[in-house]
């Protein structure tokens, strides 16, 4: 993550990933990453510490 940030929460998916979602202070933008990999999440795009989109979610939590 670059600048500073802060945290809004924590979620676990229907594919046992584990995400945070954080603010960048400077921007207000909205930030959702990978904190944890599920055990048996078998999607690509789920890789610790790296970011993830909101149309992803949305895919997981319709499959779960």
């Amino acid at each position: 993550m670059s600048g500073l940030v802060r945290l809004l929460g924590f979620r676990t998916l229907g594919c046992g990933c584990v995400i945070g979602r954080y603010r960048e202070q400077a921007t207000s933008r909205e930030l959702t990453y990978v904190e944890e990999k599920g055990q048996g999440c078998t999607l690509h795009g789920h890789r610790r510490n790296h970011t993830i989109v909101s149309e992803t979610l949305a895919n997981v939590a319709r499959a779960s």
